[in-house]
């Protein structure tokens, strides 16, 4: 009875201690750092963990809010910070990583509007040409997104490289993307959550650009994810051309998959060099601030929409 009792004892001992250690991670403080700009580079904000950190803290902390250059100080875990808001998604290995770093410090909530919604980002370059573009805009909308309140998850770009470098098929590839967010969608059931797909093609960043938003033709949701998007990329044309109300149905048979098999609605956003025959899209600017914005609006607006129904 005696050996039970020291196990329980020991048992309880160290699941206390492990939830104490997991309350907070170390940070050193760099020169310049005070309490505010410590919690706000660590994606934090500072006038809602300003109480914890000095709790956490109260031995070193002596005089206002001034920190020591060196030392180590306690930063709260919190699921409101911008590190769990905004993940990378490694989907061949399921692994995440925040999405952003050194770009935390300049980050602050703007509202919580989008704090039941939940994104997810496919990227892909389809050509040298567009190294880069993407992916910016990638993290212009997810920054966006997640200053207003949503939870956002990118998807890396290694399944691509994967397919080119091992010559596996599409739809392989895809299978990794429809696991890690269909577990992830499953884990916030009851939330808004969509799936947008940016894909590049031949975009140098010279002339306009040509933009088509695709859904698939079984999903209400979709589509009207796509056409919101739509509806802004037509109200900042540099066309005068007028578009058809109808977004593009997918056709391709990878995102037919993603579309089949992906348990969130999603969309696809193709962009690429504007031509003589691309009448049928929307021509914009080769701005990635102006265009990231853009999406971020449909996207919100999306949003908007489906709570003013409901």
């Amino acid at each position: 009875m005696k050996s039970r009792l020291t196990l329980l004892f020991w048992v309880g001992a160290c699941t206390f201690l492990f939830g104490q250690e997991t309350k907070y991670y170390n940070v050193v403080a760099e020169q310049g750092d005070g309490i505010f700009s410590l919690l706000r580079k660590q994606g934090l904000d500072p006038a809602k963990h300003y109480g914890e950190f000095l709790e956490l803290n109260s031995d070193k902390i002596k005089e206002g809010t001034a920190l020591k250059l060196g030392e180590k100080y306690k930063i709260p875990y919190a699921d409101d910070s911008f590190k769990k808001k905004g993940v990378l998604v490694e989907a061949v290995k399921d692994a995440e990583a925040p999405i952003f770093d050194e770009e935390l410090a300049k980050m602050s909530l703007k509202s919580d509007r989008l704090k039941d919604a939940v994104y997810y980002l496919i990227a892909e370059n389809g050509s040298e040409t567009d190294e880069g573009f993407v992916a910016d805009v990638s993290q212009r909308i997810a920054g966006e997104l997640m200053m207003n309140g949503a939870q956002v998850y990118v998807m890396g770009d290694e399944i691509m490289e994967d397919i080119e470098a091992e010559s596996e098929s599409t739809e392989n590839a895809m299978g990794d993307y429809v696991k890690v967010i269909n577990k992830r969608y499953i884990q916030n059931t009851g939330k808004y959550q969509r799936v947008l797909f940016i894909r590049a093609e031949n975009v140098t960043g010279s002339g306009n650009m040509d933009v088509a938003v695709y859904h698939y033709n079984k999903s209400t949701q979709g589509q009207r994810f796509a056409e919101n998007i739509q509806h802004v990329f037509k109200e900042n044309s540099v066309s005068s051309t007028t578009i058809d109300e109808t977004s593009f149905i997918f056709e391709d048979k990878s995102n037919l998959y993603l579309a089949r098999n992906i348990l969130p609605a999603i969309s696809l956003l193709t962009i690429e060099n504007t031509t003589n025959t691309s009448k049928s899209k929307i021509s914009l600017k080769p701005n990635k601030k102006e265009f990231a914005n853009l999406v971020s609006n449909g996207i919100i607006n999306d949003y908007v929409d489906l709570e003013f129904d409901n």
